[in-house]
This record gives C-alpha cells, sequence and structure tokens, in this order.
C-alpha cells in the first residue's frame, strides 16, 4: 500500500504515518507545518518508503506515482489553534478537503476524512449517535472548526455520490497521548502541564461538563479499521467512559502526585456540556473498540510530558 496523510506532522498523523509503516506501507507526509512539525516525525525520516512533503494543501496539490490510500488530516484540531487561524481552518476544510478528494479521485485511493465530535455541536442527544444532526452554533467563535468539519462532510459525501469515489467518515472524539503540546490548550496537556509545574489547575466552568477520552493508540487503530473497510460511515471513534473536567483534573493531579490547587475560570462560547459517542456502529461494522484504561493511557502520557517539560527546562538554563 502507498498512501498519503495530510496533516502527517500533526499529533495524531504522525501515529497514522507510523502505524502505516509499521504495517509495511510506503507513507507520503504532508504538512504545511502551520500547527505541526517536523519533530514529530523526525524518527521516521530514515525509515524506508517514508516522505515528508511541505506542503499547503489549500494550494496546487501533486503527488506522483500511484497513491492506494489518501487520510485527510490537515487542520488546526485545538481551539487555540483554530480560534488563531481561523480563516487558515475554514480554507483546508473546504478547499483542501476539495484538493485531497480530487486527489483521491485523481489515483483511484480510498480516501477517509477526519471528521470530529465537534460536528455535534453542544448537543441534545446523549449519547451522540452518527443519525444525530447535531446543534452547532453557525455563527459562534467555534463554528470556525465546527462548520468547517461539517463542510468537509458534506464535500465528501457529494464526491462519494456524484464521483464514485470511494470514500469513508470518521468522527473523532478527544483523543489523547504523547506528542500533544503543552500549550496547544485543549484540557489534558494544560491539566497535566499544570500539575508537573505546580502551576494552578485551571477548569472552565464548574468542571461538571463531561468529555470522552481515547488514547491515540485505539484511535489509530479505529481510523485504520475504517481505512481497510469499504464502509461509508460516518462512524464514531471514541472511549464511551464519560468523564467531568473536574473528575479528569482531579485524575491528573493525582496521577502525577501534584499538590496544585484546582481553580476555575469562565467557560468559553459554545462550550459542549455533554460529550460521548454511542461507538456501536463503530463495533458492528469495524469490529473496534477502545481497549486502553483512562488511567493507563494517562500513565504513558504524563511520563511523556515529564520528560518533555524536563527537557524544555534544562533548554532554558542552558540558554
Amino acid at each position: 500500500m502507498r498512501a498519503l496523510v495530510t496533516g502527517g506532522a500533526g499529533f495524531l498523523g504522525s501515529y497514522l504515518c507510523e502505524r502505516l509503516l509499521e504495517e509495511g506501507a510506503e507513507v507520503v507526509c504532508m504538512d504545511s507545518f502551520l500547527t505541526g512539525g517536523p519533530r514529530n516525525v523526525e524518527h521516521l525520516m530514515e525509515r524506508p518508503g517514508f516522505r515528508l512533503v511541505e506542503s499547503d494543501l489549500t494550494g496546487f496539490v501533486h503527488v506522483p506515482d500511484r497513491l492506494d490510500l489518501v487520510l485527510h488530516f490537515a487542520s488546526a484540531a485545538s481551539p487555540a489553534d483554530y480560534l488563531r487561524y481561523p480563516i487558515e481552518t475554514l480554507r483546508v476544510g473546504s478547499v483542501g478537503t476539495l484538493h485531497a478528494l480530487g486527489l483521491a479521485r485523481e489515483k483511484g485511493a480510498r480516501f477517509v476524512l477526519a471528521s470530529t465530535s465537534e460536528v455535534y455541536g453542544d448537543p441534545l442527544e446523549h449519547p451522540q449517535k452518527e443519525t444525530y444532526w447535531g446543534n452547532v452554533n453557525p455563527v459562534g467563535p467555534r463554528s470556525v472548526y465546527d462548520e468547517a468539519k461539517r463542510f468537509a462532510e458534506s464535500l465528501t459525501t457529494a464526491y462519494r455520490h456524484a464521483r464514485g469515489t470511494d470514500t469513508g467518515i470518521v468522527r473523532i472524539f478527544n483523543t489523547y497521548g504523547p506528542r500533544m503540546r503543552p500549550f496547544d490548550g485543549r484540557a489534558i496537556p494544560t491539566f497535566i502541564r499544570q500539575s508537573l509545574t505546580g502551576e494552578p489547575i485551571t477548569i472552565t466552568g464548574d468542571g461538571s461538563q463531561t468529555r470522552s477520552i481515547c488514547y491515540v493508540e485505539d484511535t489509530v487503530s479505529g481510523i485504520l479499521a475504517m481505512a481497510r473497510s469499504d464502509f461509508a460511515g460516518p462512524v464514531n471513534i471514541g472511549n464511551p467512559d464519560e468523564v467531568t473536567m473536574l473528575e479528569l483534573a482531579t485524575l491528573i493531579r493525582d496521577l502525577t502526585g501534584s499538590s496544585s490547587e484546582i481553580t476555575f475560570v469562565d467557560r468559553p462560547a459554545d462550550d459542549p456540556k455533554v460529550r460521548r459517542p454511542d461507538t456501536t456502529l463503530a463495533a458492528e461494522r469495524l469490529g473496534w473498540r477502545a481497549l486502553v484504561p483512562a488511567e493507563e493511557g494517562l500513565r504513558r502520557t504524563i511520563e511523556w510530558f515529564r520528560a518533555e517539560l524536563g527537557a524544555l527546562e534544562l533548554l532554558e538554563r542552558a540558554i
């Protein structure tokens, strides 16, 4: 197999590149490095069959030779990033998706879109099934991400029906693990960084809002199960174990052995109150379910962050 991973130098994209290489595929990793970075894939640079290409998917895109699979993961994913780059986020979700789909059609490749649980917005259905249409504010601050992904889903579906392209859509729920950036603004890296450095742990709102967190290895397995299938989806890929933000912050503080105090700050606009996937469809059609318990996944992630923050501290002292 020869695969293209757009956004391949990002957090999730880098794991997809790694797993595909382990399974014997050739991998073209394409990234503009707007939010990802070469460091995420530097350990793959000497691997046979791996090629890193710096390219903006919203511009002209060309990949020589054949492709069997296109995994479209190019997008800012954290609120801090897509609020900093709103136009770029909308462009990669629209123009970038158009270009990636065109490439897949040209090559006769299967195309898998990385959509998101954010298409459900602040849901009025709980847990969220794939049949739920969502409750999204189209002019709110988060809409640049939510609506970019909703448009991308519509465009992917149109290519399947009108152009005959072999497509699939995965709706990814909160994924975490090593290689997340300490300052990317998402809850888990923020809580871990604050716990390890002794800063106050900042929880938005009263901490009662929930998320369902899925360890990156499980998410990657679900995505690749979709890639190997002929299923169109959309299909939820996530862990149905639900946790409040206060419970999550407390668990991370305990696992790090931190004495950081927990503080509360204002909740962002349109921040979802609940989030939990119904993963029945993934089990039935892909034979997939999440396996890594939250405590085990968090321990692995904390150890990576401990080493990462230690390296940053040494660098600062040297400077």
